[in-house]
Parts: structure tokens; sequence; C-alpha cells
């Protein structure tokens, strides 16, 4: 594990960028980045073009270390190069940005009210190319979507489960229970997971490190009490379908939560604006979101 890199992620000002739209999300993000789907005719060249994307993103002048402290890749993105050097390395070595990994397959169909990780077979070899390509974590989402008690106990048991895997292996794993926003008990959802993770983190080994990413609770600073866990690297909020104003206003009531916002840091670009459109336009987004992350 890089030290220096955990330092940065455990006590730097900023937020995570979360750029690893995969298989399933990726034509709906390049939709609102105005490219349609008839602009590509085969999945690898919807890849390049998506590539191309994030590369003009983490290029840009507004993406920088003085407000980003991590970017979390697709794993077709952790392979491309970016000016000659692989994703990872770019982002740290030219713009200071910690680089993370998305590693799940996807969400298996819904069952007790939630949304299991789909099995996840060449795991171990996905983290053996991810030291290689020098990754400091990982990232993985389930979805909780009704308060119900059987469900989100397995979310948790094997989200934790997964993350001993992805820890032996030396990574630090991002373990994401979303509570969907739009769920009827989304505050009951709230205190069912709060109450696992906390028993699952009782149990950790005392070296083994867990970051978390959650939900932006209902109830402000509801998780505060778990940032306090030596466990507990950093905890950071995913936008979850809010419009970046909201989303932005909202983390800003949940002191020591900080961003790992998606759609809500792409909002606004498109592929037509100008070189300085575009950098102003996340110029803009980057600032608002550091800016609701230090609160």
């Amino acid at each position: 594990m890089n030290t220096t890199q955990l330092n940065r992620i455990r006590t730097g000002k900023g937020f995570i960028a979360a750029l690893d739209q995969s298989g399933g999300s990726t034509p709906k993000a390049l939709l609102q980045y105005g490219v349609q789907e008839d602009s590509y005719s085969s999945e690898e060249e919807m890849y390049g073009v998506v590539h191309e994307m994030r590369t003009r993103i983490i290029k840009s002048p507004a993406f920088s270390s003085e407000h980003i402290l991590g970017a979390i890749l697709f794993e077709n993105t952790m392979d491309r190069t970016i000016d000659g050097e692989f994703t990872a390395d770019y982002l740290w070595e030219k713009k200071g940005v910690v680089p993370f990994l998305k590693v799940d397959k996807g969400l298996a169909e819904p069952e007790d009210g939630v949304q299991l990780m789909k099995p996840m077979p060449d795991l171990d070899d996905l983290l053996k190319r991810a030291n290689e390509r020098h990754i400091f974590g990982t990232k993985m989402r389930s979805v909780i979507k009704e308060a119900n008690p059987v469900g989100i106990k397995k979310v948790v048991e094997q989200q934790f489960a997964v993350g001993k895997q992805i820890a032996a292996m030396g990574l630090v794993p991002i373990i994401e229970p979303e509570v969907d926003i739009h769920s009827a008990d989304k505050e009951a959802s709230e205190k069912l997971l709060k109450e696992e993770i906390v028993s699952q983190l009782s149990a950790l080994a005392p070296d083994l490190l867990i970051m978390l990413k959650l939900s932006i609770p209902t109830v402000n600073d509801f998780y505060s009490d778990l940032m306090k866990d030596p466990h507990v690297v950093r905890i950071v909020a995913l936008s979850g379908g809010y419009s970046q104003a909201e989303a932005n206003d909202k983390l800003a009531k949940n002191h020591g939560l900080i961003a790992s916002f998606s759609r809500a840091l792409s909002q606004g670009l498109n592929a037509s604006q100008t070189e300085e459109e575009f950098n102003a336009m996340l110029s803009e987004s980057v600032q608002a979101i550091y800016e609701a992350s230090i609160e």
C-alpha cells in the first residue's frame, strides 16, 4: 500500500471523482455528454469514445489535486493510456490524484428488497492486474431498495466478505451499499444498514482498512460516529440521482462526509463544447462539489 496515497485519502481536503461507468451505464453517460448511440457501432468503439471523454476530463486544468483526492476508474479505463501512460499512472504522476478501480460485475436481480452484487469469479486476477497498474483501492456497489433486515444483512455481509478478499491483496476496498434515494423507507433502511456495518467493523482484524461509500443520509451527520472507527479511512457519498445542486446542498449538511459523484460531476459537460467552455463548466462543478465536501 502506498502510504503517501493513504495519508492523502485519509486527511486531504477534496473529493473523489467517480469516472467508472461500465458497460451497462456507459451509453447513458455518453448521452448525457451529447454523444448519440448511433455514433458508435460496437462495444469497443463505445469504450473508445468514453475513454476520450474521461481523458478530456482528467487532462482539464480543472481536474487537479487542489480539489480532487482520488478518481474511480472502470477496468477498461485502467487498461487504456493517456499520453502514453496507463491511466492510473497519469492520474498519480501528472495530477496527484489517487487511482481506484471499480471491481463489481453489476447487480443481481432484486431479492429481499435488495440487489446483491453478481458473482466475481475472476476477482483475484483483476486485483493482481490492479496492483500491476498501481491502483490504490477498489469500489463495488450493491443497492438497498427496502428496509428489509434479511436483505440488508446479506448486502453488508457480501460487501465485507469481498472487502476482506480485496484487502488481502494490499488494496483498500470502498464498500458501497447504496440506499436508493427514492425508497419509501430510506431512513429505516439507513438505520438497519448502519447496525450491520457496525457489526462487521467490530469483527475486522485490527490492521484492516476500508472506506465506505454511502447515500447521503436522511438524518444529517448520521454516519459521523462511523468516521471515528479506526478501520474506516474515509466515508464518501454518492449523488444517487440527485441533481448536482441538490446533492451538494445535502452533502454540505453532513460534516466530514465528502463527495464521490459521477453524474453530478459530469453534469453540463458536452462533446460539442470548446475547450474553454468545457473547462469552465468542469471548473464550476469541481469548485461547487469541493466546497460542499469541506463544509
